[in-house]
């Protein structure tokens, strides 16, 4: 499965990394510039907390999935019912067609993990 990263806002950044790193024994770093705002685990798929904001994927948590052709898999996505909440030429916020939130970000597929999903999120 291409899932890249779990990203997830918090009230209280100290705090929510306290119960991650202690309920599923992780480390989190501080994100390295280019990367945006935030902490993120270097394992793959990583997870990701950041502030939260107004913003389009700052609400809520929000799995992203890889995808080798952004574009085509936003137009699959629609067909399927989906809807495209904020589109970006290297992310999109989506939702399926329940209405569950979720994310897709393109690139090529490797076992590294995301780079860069807070400056993605923020700045498509």
């Amino acid at each position: 499965m291409p899932l890249d990263l779990i990203e997830f806002p918090a009230d209280d950044l100290a705090r929510a990394r306290r119960f991650w790193e202690t309920l599923l024994d992780v480390t989190f770093e501080e994100r390295k510039a280019g990367e945006g705002q935030g902490l993120q685990t270097p394992t793959a798929p990583s997870l990701g907390l950041h502030e939260r904001g107004r913003g389009p994927g700052d609400r809520f948590s929000l799995p992203y999935f890889r995808v080798a052709d952004l574009a085509q898999a936003l137009e699959r996505l629609v067909e399927l019912g989906g809807s495209v909440v904020h589109p970006g030429e290297r992310w999109a916020i989506c939702r399926d067609s329940e209405g569950s939130p979720f994310a897709l970000t393109a690139g090529e597929f490797e076992s590294e993990g995301m780079q860069g999903v807070e400056a993605r999120r923020h700045h498509g």
